[in-house]
């Protein structure tokens, strides 16, 4: 059995990555993920993989279409305003169909912001932040193991439907340290020759392989969309996934991810103790989001509270699942503000008395 081992967040992330077969790594040093970038840094060259430190955002993101478009596994990260100079190329990769992991650990915003945690981003990473009619599936970790585990996946997935998939963490999970199993790395083998820009040699049969998002007539265009938006609905159909916690006969469901799940778990706990029916839904994909497990929870809960480190994003989603049927709150937190375990109960009860 693997032995547990002491790694931060960020750490976890990059050493997932190097264990899921990642060997190309573009970044741009950017607080709260930095640690991303300084492991691979030193890892990179140790199983024989390519690191660069890029220019700028702009930059790595395109270096990461243009290793995707040979075939490689690849990853960049950043934060947040990193994030939003890297939407042009995460349109195009997003359009070529290819297959590229990209972590965001989140800072406060709007603008600079701070280096403080936050879960501001949430629109910016499921609604498409970049131009253009596309998804990304956007997983969303809570601990240092599932940084591990959801890291590793997100590659696999990524060549499952040939697009990039999002880690979406707060700076709180990002810098916070846990001891982790790390499993052994497996070896993927990958069929990429039918669209990977290899050369002839590299396939048996047919021409040079073209990576292209550039449809001039408005009909093509369209058909190709058609093909995306089909590949998007399979991904909707088959990739949810959630948590849920103390559920079965909560009249009160709070939902939440990342960070706040955790504080909002160790609310529930006490207020469980308290005689105070509350349980908690976590998604884990943010996009797909999980409407139907919302729903389904609604013939028992009375209630819903929305915790999130924003002004209120992830609570669009449970309303469009609850559809007027239950009435929705939010606990919101902003600019890097991470409310306690006792915040978080009088919040709880709040809404537990709210009539």
């Amino acid at each position: 059995m693997a032995e547990k081992v002491l790694m931060k967040g960020n750490e976890a992330i990059a050493e997932a990555a190097v264990i899921a077969g990642c060997r190309h790594y573009f970044g741009y040093p950017i607080t709260p993920q930095t640690e991303i970038t300084e492991y691979m840094a030193r890892r990179m060259p140790k199983v024989n993989g390519v690191f660069v430190q890029s220019e700028s955002e702009v930059a790595a993101i395109n270096m990461v279409y243009g290793a995707a478009g040979a075939g490689a596994r690849v990853m960049t990260s950043s934060s947040s305003p990193g994030i939003s100079l890297k939407q042009e190329g995460i349109s195009y990769i997003a359009a070529a169909q290819l297959p590229a992991v990209i972590v965001n650990i989140m800072r406060g915003g709007p603008g600079l912001g701070t280096i403080q945690a936050s879960q501001a981003d949430y629109f910016q990473a499921t609604k498409g932040g970049g131009h253009g009619d596309y998804r990304l599936l956007v997983l969303a970790p809570n601990s240092v193991q599932e940084m591990i585990d959801l890291t590793i996946e997100a590659f696999d997935l990524a060549d499952k439907y040939r697009t990039p998939i999002m880690i979406l963490g707060d700076g709180a999970i990002g810098q916070m340290m846990e001891p982790a199993v790390l499993p052994e790395p497996v070896e993927r083998n990958v069929d990429k020759s039918k669209w990977a820009t290899t050369t002839r040699a590299k396939r048996t049969s047919g021409g040079p392989n073209v990576i292209n998002s550039l449809f001039l007539q408005a009909e093509d265009l369209e058909k190709y969309n058609v093909v995306l938006q089909e590949k998007f609905a399979t991904i909707a159909n088959n990739e949810v996934r959630f948590d849920s916690y103390l559920t079965d006969d909560a009249d009160i469901v709070v939902v939440g991810y990342g960070i706040m799940s955790r504080i909002a778990h160790g609310a529930i706990d006490k207020l469980r103790a308290k005689g105070l029916r509350v349980g908690l839904l976590r998604p884990i994909t943010l996009w797909p989001f999980p409407y139907m497990a919302i729903q389904n929870l609604i013939p028992t809960a009375k209630k819903f509270l929305v915790a999130e480190m924003s002004a209120g994003q992830m609570i669009e989603d449970v309303m469009l699942a609850v559809v007027n049927r239950r009435p929705v709150y939010l606990c919101g937190k902003m600019g890097g503000v991470i409310p306690t375990v006792d915040q978080m109960i009088k919040e709880i009860i709040r809404v537990s008395e709210a009539v």
